[in-house]
């Protein structure tokens, strides 16, 4: 079970955009958990499981490629041996349903629970382009993606586990399209595909956190902050450019402040923090800087959630589309 140091005041007084995850998890004891966190190679999800290896947990991180993966591998297994963690790695393309499955099947033979499943690894602004099934890039990698790896690994997280969703503000962007989710019909726009995918990512943690519940395992969203990472690679100076300055006018036209950009660090603070924060209070939500995020449905890139991508009837329609069109139907039975 996942919870802060008894006798602590937890995790919650940390909350806060400049967090860091070894802020969050300075006083909690993680010692001896298993967590899966995809996409470790770099970002948040090397800063991620680089802090929980720090506090003692078992993570199984999995990259892209096996061999262009290991500087920061390196970081990740140098903070496991000075606070006692350990990292296993796993070659996982969230792009192919092949590789997802092949990764999930492996998992499975080996039989060890999991404690948490991190499901942070995505793509952003791509071109248009067809994942190995013909999926559209963003909806197939960031949301099909994990779709099928972790309802696959369902049975292995353990009562009092977490499933964490990474989503992003980008969600305000667009809501998810139940008619025409592979641009078949839509003309497309690559902001309008990622921000399709990341509420397609919160729409998930919603119905899965709602299917598990009862059995002590709680899903949530969370929103990591913004930064300049490699989930930019598609990006031209110019785009980036762009991207920031209207995010800054949006910020400024809701008159709030402007935006802060965090660190790789500040970034997975959010992760971790769902990780051990009070499940009731984080189950079914979308987070960010280290708490509940509000319902803010102004139009604009700036903080808080759309209500689109917490209505429960959407979130059990995109599971129902989502099975058809992996072919597999996902009823979990304990």
């Amino acid at each position: 079970m996942i919870a802060a140091n008894p006798g602590q005041e937890g995790p919650s007084v940390l909350a806060g955009a400049h967090k860091t995850a070894d802020d969050i998890l300075r006083d909690v004891d993680l010692a001896g958990l298993r967590v899966l966190v995809t996409g470790v190679s770099s970002g948040v999800g090397m800063e991620t499981a680089r802090a929980l290896v720090a506090r003692g947990v078992t993570v199984l991180g999995t990259v892209r490629s096996l061999t262009s993966s290991g500087e920061a591998l390196a970081t990740i297994h140098a903070a496991a041996a000075r606070g006692g963690g350990g990292l296993t790695v796993a070659q996982l393309d969230l792009s192919s349903l092949t590789s997802v499955r092949a990764c999930a099947d492996r998992l499975l033979a080996e039989g060890l629970p999991l404690d948490a499943v991190i499901a942070n690894a995505g793509v952003m602004a791509t071109p248009l382009g067809r994942t190995s099934e013909g999926f559209e890039t963003q909806f197939g990698t960031n949301h099909l993606g994990h779709f099928v790896l972790v309802n696959r690994l369902a049975a292995l997280i353990a009562s009092g586990g977490r499933m964490i969703s990474l989503s992003s503000n980008g969600h305000r962007g667009a809501d998810v399209d139940l008619e025409d989710p592979n641009y078949e019909r839509t003309t497309y726009d690559r902001w309008q595909a990622y921000g399709r995918s990341k509420t397609a990512n919160i729409l998930f943690a919603v119905e899965f956190d709602q299917r598990h519940r009862d059995r002590g395992v709680r899903a949530s969203a969370v929103m990591p902050g913004t930064s300049e990472t490699p989930l930019l690679r598609h990006l031209s100076p110019d785009d980036v450019v762009a991207v920031f300055g209207q995010i800054a006018a949006d910020r400024a036209a809701a008159g709030i402040a402007p935006l802060a950009l965090k660190s790789p660090q500040q970034m997975a603070a959010t992760s971790v923090w769902a990780l051990v924060a009070d499940a009731d209070r984080v189950g079914g939500r979308y987070l960010e800087n280290c708490a509940v995020a509000a319902i803010d449905d102004v139009p604009g890139i700036r903080d808080g959630v759309m209500s689109y991508a917490l209505d429960r009837d959407r979130a059990r329609h995109l599971w129902c589309l989502s099975e058809e069109l992996v072919g597999e139907r996902f009823d979990f039975q304990s």
